[in-house]
């Protein structure tokens, strides 16, 4: 009977045993389920996005005529295969900044505030986190006009003024570019004007000026734990809307490549995870973070 006894205790222990390590194992599976993708994704004091236009991956990754933007390619890193959503400009930056085009097919003047939908600066500004978009062009802080400048500021390409969620107070001119980098917001996007985004000017014209107003904080960024984002509205018609798109800064593993196929959804879901936001706008909710290229 002793033995017995003892075979008994030696088995309860055994389960109790299994069962601790059932409830940890099962804990642990738990935690993964919850875990969202943000997990793969650094989280970046700054992110400072830069938009250039209608040119093709071809006519600027490798190009003698890029040598700014190839230059943050060595030191950063390539998405091989990222695409822009549509054609022509317009819906594309929409796209970008909350997930849809929020109806909008054509490249004219939108009335301010026409839509309600979560975006990128409305979930940061929910969020507590700071927002702001700097328009070569605007001629003052929160201006709506349609077009100015001699033409080279459009409005259309500033897709913060469709919604009313955002302040048009966030919608800062060029001339605001923070100098101390350390005031800059979670998240920024650049917009040059028509001719230095390279819409109605030479990749050369657009290269040079990327270098020229975004090259210092690119430099600053690499050891403050901050980013820069060169992308593209949409190619030139001509290569299935395949864009360039180099990412720049700390977090990134220099010389690194992603032929993975990505669009500017996976972009905003990366911005949105980057920031640690619970929510995601529109087809942001459904991309996939962008991976493969942080230290």
């Amino acid at each position: 009977m002793a033995v017995s006894a003892g075979k008994g205790r030696s088995r309860r222990m055994l389960l109790s045993v299994a069962s601790a390590i059932g409830l940890i194992v099962g804990l642990g599976l738990w935690a993964g389920a919850g875990t969202s993708s943000a997990a793969s994704v650094p989280s970046p004091s700054h992110v400072v996005v830069v938009v250039l236009e209608n040119h093709a991956y071809s006519q600027v990754i490798g190009s003698s005529s890029a040598p700014y933007i190839n230059s943050l390619k060595t030191g950063g890193a390539n998405l091989t295969q990222f695409y822009a959503e549509t054609h022509p400009s317009q819906p594309n930056y929409y796209a970008m900044f909350s997930g849809g085009t929020q109806g909008i097919t054509g490249d004219g003047c939108v009335t301010i505030g026409f839509s309600s939908a979560a975006n990128l600066g409305s979930e940061l500004i929910a969020a507590g986190k700071t927002w702001a978009s700097y328009n070569e062009g605007l001629p003052s802080q929160g201006s709506t006009v349609c077009t100015s400048s001699g033409g080279k500021y459009a409005q259309k390409h500033n897709p913060w003024f469709g919604f009313r969620n955002v302040p048009a107070s966030t919608a800062y001119t060029m001339a605001q570019f923070p100098t101390d980098y350390t005031r800059l917001p979670t998240v920024s996007f650049v917009v040059p004007d028509l001719c230095n985004d390279m819409h109605d000017c030479s990749v050369s014209t657009g290269d040079t000026w990327l270098k020229n107003k975004l090259g210092a904080y690119a430099t600053w960024a690499k050891s403050n734990n901050s980013l820069l984002v060169v992308t593209f509205d949409e190619d030139n018609r001509l290569s299935g809307n395949r864009i360039a798109t180099v990412v720049y800064g700390q977090p990134v593993v220099p010389g690194s490549t992603s032929a993975t196929t990505y669009n500017h959804y996976n972009l905003l879901r990366t911005l949105e995870d980057m920031a640690g936001l619970t929510s995601h706008a529109g087809n942001a909710a459904s991309a996939s973070d962008i991976t493969g290229i942080w230290s």
